[in-house]
C-alpha cells in the first residue's frame, strides 16, 4: 500500500507530480537542495490551486487540504517514511546515481524508487542501488496534472511486485498508463523523432519554409501544432538535447540523426518562445512568413513526415517496445496526435506507406528511409494491427 510519497526536485515537473499525488489523498514531501526553488514551487502551487478554485474545479476546502498534505524541505532525510520516491531532477546519469544511492540508505527496503527521466536508461539508474529490483521508470508529461499519459518503464532488474504497484497507483490517479521496454526515448520520445527530424530535413533541402511545413502538418494532417511551432514551444535547446541523446543511445542510427539547423539555432540562442526568437520571431509576430498554401506541396510534406512516423511506430512494435494499443495510446495521449499511427497505417494501407518509403529510399539511398521488416510483412500478407 503506497501512502506517503517523496518527490525529489521542486521544478515544474516535480511540483506537478506532487500536486497530482496530493489531490489523490497522499501525503507528499518535496525535496530540493535549493531553498529558493522550494519557495518558488510552493508559491506556484498555491497560484495554480487558486486558479482551479476560481474555475470551480476544486473548492476552497480542497485547496487547503491539498496544500496541507504537501511539505517542502531541503533535507533528504525527511523521506525516511516514504513508500514511493519519484526523482525529477536534471537529466544527468551521474547526479541521479548519487541521489539514488543516498535515498536508498534512508528509506525502507520496501520503498519503490522511481525516476521521471524522459530518455535515460532505467537499468543504468537502478544500477546505483544495492536492491535494484525496487527501481522503475514513471515518466510523466509536462504539465503533469493536465497531460493524461504516463509511461511506466520496468528495467531488467525490476521485479513484478514493483511494476504492479506502480501500475495500480498511477492508474488509480486516473492517468492513461502505457508500459514500455527500457529503450532510448521509451515510446513517445522515440516514435516522435521523425516529426521534427524529417520536417527539418525537408527545410534543409529547400523544399519548403517553416511556415509551409507547419501548415501542411496542421491543416492537412490534423496535428495540433506544426513541428517548428512545437519545437519553439518545447525549446530548441531541450528538443535538440533529447534528439542528440536518442541518436547516441541508438549507436548513431541514421533514423535519429540530429539536424545542423536545429543545432545552429540553439547555438545562436534562438530557443523559441522562452527567448523571444526561434524558428519564428515572437517579438515581431508580423515578421513571420506566410505559409505557401500549395496543396500538392502540402500533401508531399504530410506524406513524407507521416510515413516516417508510421515506420518508427511499426519498428517500436517490431522491437517489442510496446503493444500496438499502448503505442497508439502513447502518441494520442502523450503528444496529441490526431490518431494513432498504427491505426492510421491500417486506414491508409500498409502497401501505400511501404511504397512511399521505398521511393524515398531509392531516391536518397540513405538507411534512415529503410522500410521496417514488419511493414514489409504486413503489406505482403495484407494484415492490419487492429480489426477493420
Amino acid at each position: 500500500m503506497i501512502s506517503k510519497i517523496g518527490i525529489i526536485g521542486a521544478g515544474t515537473m516535480g511540483c506537478g507530480i506532487a500536486q497530482i499525488a496530493s489531490q489523490n489523498g497522499h501525503d507528499v514531501i518535496v525535496v530540493d537542495k535549493e531553498q529558493l526553488q522550494l519557495e518558488k514551487a510552493k508559491a506556484s502551487l498555491e497560484k495554480i490551486l487558486s486558479r482551479l478554485c476560481e474555475k470551480e474545479r476544486i473548492t476552497t476546502e480542497d485547496k487547503i487540504a491539498i496544500l496541507n498534505r504537501i511539505s517542502f524541505t531541503s533535507e533528504l532525510k525527511q523521506l525516511t517514511d516514504s513508500d514511493l520516491v519519484i526523482e525529477a531532477i536534471v537529466e544527468n546519469i551521474n547526479v541521479k546515481h548519487e541521489v539514488f544511492k543516498a535515498v536508498e540508505e534512508i528509506v525502507s527496503e520496501s520503498c519503490i524508487l522511481a525516476s521521471n527521466t524522459s530518455s535515460l536508461s532505467i537499468a543504468s539508474i537502478g544500477s546505483a542501488l544495492t536492491n535494484a529490483n525496487r527501481s522503475i521508470g514513471i515518466h510523466f508529461f509536462n504539465p503533469a496534472p493536465l497531460m493524461p499519459l504516463v509511461e511506466i518503464i520496468p528495467a531488467v532488474q525490476t521485479d513484478e511486485q514493483t511494476l504492479n504497484s506502480a501500475l495500480e497507483l498511477i492508474k488509480g490517479w486516473g492517468k492513461t498508463v502505457v508500459t514500455c521496454k527500457d529503450t532510448p526515448g521509451f515510446i513517445v520520445n522515440r516514435v516522435a523523432r521523425p516529426f521534427y527530424g524529417e520536417a527539418l530535413r525537408i527545410y534543409e533541402e529547400g523544399i519548403a519554409d517553416f511556415a509551409t511545413i507547419d501548415w501542411a502538418l496542421t491543416e492537412l494532417g490534423g496535428f495540433k501544432m506544426g513541428p517548428f511551432t512545437l519545437m519553439d514551444y518545447i525549446g530548441n535547446d531541450v528538443n535538440y538535447a533529447v534528439t542528440e541523446s536518442v541518436f547516441k543511445a541508438f549507436y548513431y542510427d541514421s533514423r535519429f540523426k540530429p539536424s545542423f539547423t536545429q543545432k545552429r539555432y540553439a547555438e545562436a540562442g534562438f530557443l523559441g518562445r522562452k527567448s523571444g526568437r526561434g524558428y519564428y520571431d515572437y517579438t515581431h509576430p508580423n515578421a513571420n512568413k506566410e505559409a505557401k498554401k500549395d496543396e500538392s506541396l502540402g500533401h508531399y510534406i504530410l506524406n513524407r513526415v507521416r510515413c516516417m512516423l508510421i515506420n518508427e511506430a511499426i519498428d517500436a512494435v517490431f522491437m517489442g517496445v510496446g503493444t500496438p494499443t499502448d503505442i497508439d495510446l502513447a502518441m494520442t495521449k502523450g503528444v496529441n496526435y490526431p490518431k494513432g499511427l498504427l491505426k492510421w497505417v491500417d486506414e491508409i494501407g500498409h502497401e501505400e506507406i511501404l511504397e512511399q518509403l521505398k521511393q524515398l529510399f531509392e531516391h536518397y539511398g540513405e538507411d534512415r528511409y529503410r522500410p521496417n521488416p514488419l511493414l514489409r510483412k504486413m503489406a505482403a500478407n495484407k494484415t492490419t494491427f487492429f480489426p477493420v
